[in-house]
């Protein structure tokens, strides 16, 4: 392990300076030498955050990767793989969500991510107006879309919705519209939210993709009678967004009163879909939670 800028100091200067110059190596090293800094004093959600921004940054384009260095990809890859054996919440819960789930029928877990994914529609229709970031205004459609697929044969229309907003989803992990803009939407009584904030928890969107996918691997499975693969668990966790409330200056994420609100959300559903449910109990749950501003101040 070692510091390849000795002593240069990284701010949000300097971030502000390569997002108007359009210089994504720029950035990446920013991010970077912020995250290296984070971690030497012990700031690690801090370093979380940085780190894995310039890890998002280096990975989308070969040529920013081979700008940025094998010394930097290398020591920064090595510093995250680190961060993973910390006890932070990016770690725990989903560790915690990913124990659970293995009690629980493939369907029912399927469920509880569904539950997630429907608190995200509202942020997701907000994010909607930023330029290049309208794939998020689908989320409304692909939370209904796949409680249809849930219950049978979605129609082929159906089908290659959810195919096509995957792909856009992950495409848009890649573009600089998602990590080097900056675009950002207004929060009441909190701070801005960054589409780039996204990012944590190895990328909301992925997960949101991840799951999507997963629904028509199931479907395809159950249409010539195989079993289906087992669902991803990353969705469930995808509304609690901790790369927010870190960059916004949250120390221990566990206090933070949304984060608390979500996690009582997360393990309230898990006894939900634990139980006894009905097809409408989960709709009015779900119909709830698309009302609801995951970001709101508490």
């Amino acid at each position: 392990m070692f510091n390849l800028f000795g002593k240069k100091e990284a701010s949000a200067d300097s971030v502000g300076d390569c997002q108007r110059k359009k210089d994504w190596a720029g950035l990446a090293k920013a991010y970077y030498r912020m995250g290296v800094e984070a971690m030497e004093q012990d700031r690690l959600n801090e370093a979380n955050l940085w780190l894995h921004r310039a890890d998002t940054i280096y990975s989308a384009v070969d040529e920013i990767y081979e700008k940025v260095g094998e010394g930097i990809t290398e020591d920064c890859s090595e510093r995250i793989g680190e961060l993973e054996d910390e006890a932070l919440l990016y770690n725990d819960v989903p560790a915690e969500v990913e124990e659970r789930s293995e009690a629980l029928r493939y369907a029912k877990v399927r469920i509880w991510g569904l539950l997630s994914l429907a608190r995200l529609v509202k942020l997701g229709e907000r994010l909607s107006s930023l330029p290049g970031c309208g794939v998020f205004g689908k989320l409304d459609w692909a939370v209904d879309t796949a409680f249809r697929c849930l219950q049978g044969p979605p129609s082929q229309e159906e089908f290659n919705g959810l195919r096509d907003l995957c792909g856009a989803l992950y495409e848009l992990g890649d573009d600089p519209i998602f990590w080097g803009m900056g675009s950002e939407i207004s929060v009441p009584g909190g701070a801005p939210f960054q589409v780039f904030d996204l990012n944590g928890l190895y990328g909301v969107h992925l997960e949101i993709d991840a799951y999507l996918d997963g629904i028509l691997q199931m479907v395809c499975a159950l249409s010539q009678d195989e079993e289906p693969p087992s669902p991803e668990t990353g969705i469930i966790t995808g509304a609690l967004l901790p790369d927010y409330y870190v960059r916004t200056g949250a120390g221990n994420l566990e206090e933070v009163p949304q984060i608390k609100a979500e996690l009582e959300r997360i393990w309230r559903d898990y006894e939900f879909v634990s139980g006894d449910i009905t097809w409408e109990m989960i709709e009015d749950r779900i119909a709830e939670y698309k009302k609801l501003d995951v970001l709101a101040h508490i």
